[in-house]
């Protein structure tokens, strides 16, 4: 005769939640997978404890593709708020590294299961937390298992770090510029991102600023990488801000290099950018900080403002003011002397007023003088030759781009900047292609330059040079300006100077 208290743990219903999991999602659209065979002896184990009351519950706890690493799960958050219900007497698994293979998170699992009065159960292994037998196996069980997982970390690191060290790409999201080859593990240049990303580079050298270079980039609606999974999982290019400049910029894989852990190697990849103008770029960042700054009013009147340049260390030099005696002088500094010392420039300030003076008289010296004349005329038309296949690629992306989302409604603020971008680009293109720079458009815009200069208020002479130049760099040593005009800029005020003339005439 049995006596009473086994009679009723015999007849107590034992609700048994089956939790699987998988740490990879290959396999998983098979007819039957890992998941399957781990229920299906799950629902065994239950059924050989009938007589005890123990019984499947018909809901699917599994986890596929997802580590035993963490207990960031869809399907455990959904098992841990049903024991929270009291929906759930027991939690079956076919292995205890299952339900997690660290030793931290499974302890206050446990705590949870205690707390509810919830039995856990391995189907493979003998362990109940019902009893101290089954803790102090399932205790020793989860120190191996978390040692093992530790183990599985330390090989996958040094092997990706060998294969950054013989220049292979172990994997990430995609950036802009490359595409991840289809059989994986290499990256593929993207011939049209490419340009974008050697435009952005270049942009950043005449804003001198990543915040200034993220505003001119949105402004022309240009976006991030938009790159899709294997599984058909689109990810949208989203609006570029300081931070996606920086990252950019920084990246030695568009030199065709890979980093790791502060080192660079030579990558398998193609460079898309010259190493020259990265290790600029880097001089610069540094110079300033990696800070972008914000765009500030031209207060004191900077005639060179964003356009001056210390050749020598390769960083813009930016407008400062000091007061003495009541009175302001306005400087143009190093950005490497401003960061490191005034020692680590050969000329890290110059008198606003003096430089100024020095561009404006070497820009009307160019307007009377034949040779001085032909060498611009020949700069510009390098600059034009350069400038005309870069708008006709961003141009061609940015019409793909549109026509995207046009197709998915996407938002209208930024169809319209790509239409007002492809406005400017149409209008640069015209004067680029239907007008050509010849040397009488610049002799008369330059011949004419001195004349008018002293006439104009300080906001038009800032408009004017803004017009007429791209770049103006400053060689302490031989103590000389070089100065890259704007061509669509000289056939405007070309045009402008030849219709006041009409005018007065």
């Amino acid at each position: 005769m049995k006596r009473r208290e086994d009679i009723t743990t015999a007849t107590r219903p034992v609700r048994c939640a089956i939790y699987t999991r998988k740490s990879t999602d290959e396999g998983l659209d098979m007819a039957f997978n890992s998941l399957d065979a781990q229920r299906e002896a799950g629902e065994a184990f239950v059924l050989s404890r009938k007589h005890e009351g123990w019984g499947a519950l018909e809901a699917h706890y599994d986890d596929g593709g997802y580590s035993g690493g963490d207990i960031n799960r869809p399907a455990l958050k959904r098992l841990m708020v049903d024991i929270e219900a009291g929906g759930i007497d027991a939690v079956v698994c076919y292995k205890v590294d299952r339900l997690s293979r660290s030793l931290l998170d499974f302890s206050r699992l446990i705590e949870v299961f205690d707390r509810h009065r919830v039995m856990f159960v391995s189907v493979t292994q003998p362990i109940n937390t019902a009893d101290s037998s089954g803790r102090l196996m399932l205790n020793v069980l989860l120190s191996f298992a978390q040692f093992e997982r530790e183990m599985i970390a330390d090989r996958t690191r040094d092997k990706m770090a060998a294969a950054r060290k013989k220049g292979k790409w172990t994997g990430g999201f995609p950036v802009l510029g490359y595409d991840i080859h289809p059989d994986g593990g290499k990256l593929m240049v993207n011939e049209e991102e490419a340009e974008a990303v050697r435009q952005i580079f270049g942009l950043y050298l005449d804003c001198s600023s990543q915040q200034a270079t993220a505003a001119e980039l949105n402004r022309r609606g240009w976006r991030t990488k938009s790159w899709t999974t294997k599984d058909g999982t689109p990810h949208e290019g989203v609006a570029f801000d300081k931070n996606h400049v920086a990252r950019l910029l920084s990246n030695p894989l568009y030199v065709g290099k890979v980093g790791l852990r502060g080192q660079v190697f030579p990558g398998e990849h193609p460079a898309i950018v010259d190493q020259e103008l990265y290790d600029r770029i880097q001089a610069r960042l540094a110079a300033n900080n990696v800070s972008g700054g914000a765009v500030a009013k031209n207060r004191y009147g900077h005639l060179l403002k964003g356009l001056l340049h210390c050749q020598a260390c390769g960083c813009a030099m930016s407008p400062s003011v000091t007061r003495r005696k009541g009175r302001v002088h306005r400087y143009y500094v190093c950005g490497n002397a401003a960061k490191n010392g005034w020692k680590s420039c050969p000329h890290p300030s110059l008198p606003a007023g003096q430089i100024e003076d020095a561009v404006v008289a070497r820009i009307a010296c160019i307007g009377h003088d034949p040779g001085l004349l032909q060498e611009t005329l020949a700069q510009l038309r390098t600059i034009k030759a350069t400038r005309q296949p870069a708008l006709v690629a961003e141009r061609r992306r940015l019409d793909r781009e549109l026509v995207r989302l046009q197709d998915r409604g996407s938002d209208g603020v930024q169809v319209g900047r790509i239409e007002a971008r492809l406005a400017e680009i149409a209008e640069e293109l015209a004067v680029l292609e239907g007008q050509s720079i010849d040397r009488r458009d610049l002799a008369r815009a330059l011949a004419m330059f001195d004349e008018v200069w002293s006439c104009l208020f300080p906001s038009e002479q800032e408009r004017v040079i803004a017009l007429l130049v791209k770049r103006i760099d400053f060689d302490a040593e031989r103590e000389t300006v070089a100065i890259t005009f704007q061509p669509t800029g000289i056939r405007t005020l070309a045009e402008e100077i030849a219709d006041a003339q009409e005018v007065v005439a």
